[in-house]
């Protein structure tokens, strides 16, 4: 129920018809199958705007974040993209999902508007570069080939992979393999189900065939936690593991206690390291608005911060194509101890890959 009420808080804060000076838009699944992980980067986001608005905002200027519920659905995506570029949104910001990113990408060039930080990994949106979409985060290409290297290194090299049958799922696999292939290995079974309607019923039998030490699920939200618990129930102990997109304390709460153990890659540093500048300052404003930090919000914490510094580059009075051309003179950016570049020929921000394992006490543990 707190979290219920907080959650509505956040939404009315950033939803509502409150006037401010500098518009930044956003749609994204706040229900449906990635809601927990939206709610907690949005919140991050919200930590950060909340902070720079109180201190004057940028040149005086408050920063109001209209967010918008596209119920993980790529067609509402588009939609609601329209909706907030007709509003007069000086940018697009921490959208999720890749096949939404693609949808949504026509419309940045159409309207000459910048996209920042959209929450998704995917190869597509860093290579070739888009002239208005700027990656924070670290590819899910790098993630996948870092968690296949630590398995091969303890001894795990009999790894199946269940994907999602869009375009996050092909473009993860491919690290994987890649992953693999370094190690003079292939995947012991590769199966891809429904995004839309996910059924992992045919699926188990196959990879508990198959007899794997380890099993990478390559997909979002409450599909990736049925998929596991599907896994479980065949009464297989193989080692489960996910990516960042999943990284999140309602990933964690769905999955029960199946949790304990399974690995996710991580694109931030450890949420709880205090030498990390980063950490550090993000959890000094988690804590003083009562919420416990998470990899997901400071993903979204990270991603306000690069569009914040944009924006005062940008000013005086922001627009568009000068947040486009300010985001493009990022020479090593420093967020707190990670640094962020962007240049006309490189969009990609991060490459930061890490691994956490979830602990007895339903946490990530690095």
């Amino acid at each position: 129920m707190k979290k219920f009420a907080l959650y509505c808080a956040l939404w009315v804060g950033i939803s509502g018809s409150a006037w401010a000076d500098i518009k930044v838009g956003q749609t994204a699944g706040h229900t449906g199958a990635v809601a927990a992980t939206v709610y907690e980067a949005t919140l991050g986001a919200k930590l950060y705007f909340d902070a720079t608005n109180a201190r004057g905002g940028v040149n005086g200027e408050r920063i109001q974040l209209i967010s918008l519920d596209d119920k993980f659905d790529p067609k509402l995506a588009v939609e609601n993209a329209r909706t907030l570029i007709d509003q007069g949104v000086v940018a697009l910001f921490l959208n999720r999902g890749t096949p939404h990113t693609q949808a949504i990408m026509p419309l940045l060039v159409e309207h000459k508007v910048p996209l920042v930080g959209p929450s998704t990994g995917a190869m597509v949106l860093h290579s070739p570069v888009h002239p208005w979409l700027f990656n924070v985060r670290a590819t899910y290409r790098r993630e996948a080939e870092r968690a296949i290297s630590h398995l091969s290194l303890i001894g795990v090299d009999r790894i199946a992979i269940v994907h999602v049958d869009d375009s996050f799922g092909t473009d993860a696999v491919v690290g994987a393999v890649k992953g693999l292939t370094a190690v003079n290995k292939q995947p012991l079974a590769l199966e891809k189900y429904d995004r839309a309607k996910p059924d992992f019923g045919p699926i188990m039998p196959k990879i508990v065939a198959a007899d794997p030490q380890a099993v990478m699920f390559i997909g979002s939200g409450t599909a990736i936690v049925e998929g596991m618990k599907a896994l479980r129930a065949t009464g297989s102990r193989a080692q489960m593991v996910t990516l960042s997109n999943n990284a999140s304390a309602g990933f964690i709460k769905d999955l029960g206690d199946i949790a304990h153990g399974v690995v996710v890659s991580q694109v931030f540093p450890y949420e709880r390291s205090i030498a990390s500048p980063l950490v550090k300052e993000a959890m000094e404003l988690a804590k003083a608005a009562k919420v416990e930090l998470t990899p997901s919000i400071l993903e979204g914490y990270v991603s306000a911060k690069v569009l914040v510094e944009g924006l005062r580059r940008a000013s005086p009075n922001p627009t568009r194509e000068k947040l486009r051309r300010a985001l493009e003179t990022f020479n090593r950016f420093d967020v707190g101890g990670l640094e962020v570049s962007f240049s006309p020929g490189d969009h990609t921000g991060l490459d930061y890959a890490d691994l956490s394992i979830v602990g007895p006490d339903g946490r990530f543990r690095r």
